[in-house]
C-alpha cells in the first residue's frame, strides 16, 4: 500500500512487471556496459600516479587529443546548424521523395564505417568526384585533417537530426500562429518562440555526435594520413598501443577519453535540467 501510495503521489501508475523489467534492465547494463568500463577502470588504476600522468600528458598523447577533440567538435558545430535545417525540412515540408531522404538519414547507422571511410576517401581523393574539383582550388580534403572532420560530419549528423526531429514535431503551431498574427515575422517567431523549445534537443545531438566523434575510428584511418603529431587520433593511437602489447598505455588513453566523454555528457545533462526548470518557472 505504502509503495502504491507513493506512486499515487507523484502521479504515477505503477506497472505490472516492475520488477522483473528492472532485473533485466539492470543485468543488461551490467553486463554490458558497467563491468566492461570498469575493467578498463580497474586496469588503469593499477599504473601509478607517475606513469599515468606520463603516458597522458606525453606529446604524442596529447597532440592526439588535440586533433581527436579538435576535429570532433568542428563537425558537431557542423552538425548543429545542419541537423536542425534537415530536420525542419524533413518535418515541416512535404516534398516528392521526403521519405526516400528521411530513410537516408539513418544510413551511417546502417553501414560499416570502414565502408564510408573508403567510400569518402574515393570521392575526396585527387581523383575523386569531389576531390579532384576542389584540388582545381588548392583544396585537399583527403589525408588531411580536412578528411578528418567530413568524416565525423557523415558518422555524427543522423544524432541531430533524430534528436531534433520528434521537438519539432510536437511543437504547437498555435503559438506560432499567435506571435504571427502580434505582427512577428518568421525571423523573430524562430528566434523567440521556437528555437529555446529546440535548443536543449539540439544539445543533445550536439553531445552526441561530439562524443561519438571522439570515439570514431573505421571511418577515419582511411580518409586520414594517420601522422603521429599531425593527423593521428586518439582511437588509433590505442590500437597502435595495444599491437606493440602496451596494455598499460593503451589502458591509460582509454580511461582519459572515457572520462572526457563522461564529463561533457554529465555537464550537457546538467545545463538541460536547468534550462527546463527554467523553462517550467
Amino acid at each position: 500500500m505504502k509503495q502504491l501510495r507513493f506512486f499515487r503521489k507523484r502521479g504515477r501508475a505503477k506497472l505490472p512487471g516492475f520488477g522483473l523489467t528492472l532485473g533485466l534492465s539492470l543485468t543488461y547494463m551490467t553486463l554490458l556496459i558497467f563491468i566492461p568500463l570498469s575493467a578498463l577502470v580497474l586496469y588503469a588504476a593499477k599504473i601509478s600516479f607517475a606513469d599515468f600522468a606520463a603516458i597522458v600528458f606525453n606529446e604524442r598523447t596529447a597532440a592526439a587529443f588535440k586533433v581527436s577533440f579538435a576535429s570532433s567538435f568542428f563537425a558537431a558545430a557542423f552538425n548543429f546548424f545542419a541537423g536542425l535545417i534537415i530536420a525542419w525540412v524533413l518535418t515541416r515540408y512535404r516534398f516528392w521523395g521526403r521519405k526516400l531522404l528521411d530513410a537516408l538519414i539513418d544510413l551511417p547507422f546502417a553501414i560499416p564505417t570502414a565502408v564510408a571511410g573508403i567510400s569518402l576517401a574515393t570521392i575526396f581523393s585527387g581523383n575523386g568526384i569531389i576531390g579532384s574539383f576542389l584540388e582545381k582550388f588548392g583544396v585537399n580534403i583527403a589525408y588531411s585533417k580536412g578528411g578528418i572532420v567530413i568524416a565525423l560530419i557523415f558518422i555524427g549528423f543522423p544524432f541531430v537530426v533524430r534528436t531534433v526531429q520528434p521537438v519539432i514535431e510536437e511543437l504547437d503551431k498555435e503559438v506560432e500562429e499567435a506571435a504571427g498574427s502580434l505582427g512577428a515575422d518568421f525571423y523573430q517567431i524562430f528566434i523567440r518562440v521556437i528555437f529555446p523549445s529546440l535548443f536543449p534537443a539540439l544539445i543533445t545531438g550536439f553531445a552526441l555526435a561530439f562524443a561519438r566523434g571522439l570515439g570514431e575510428y573505421g571511418s577515419i584511418i582511411f580518409i586520414s594520413s594517420n601522422m603521429p603529431y599531425e593527423s593521428e587520433i586518439v582511437p588509433l593511437l590505442i590500437v597502435k598501443q595495444l599491437l606493440q602489447f602496451n596494455y598499460e598505455g593503451a589502458s591509460a588513453i582509454g580511461a582519459s577519453l572515457l572520462v572526457c566523454a563522461f564529463v561533457m555528457l554529465l555537464c550537457v545533462n546538467i545545463l538541460q535540467n536547468l534550462m527546463e526548470k527554467r523553462r517550467a518557472k
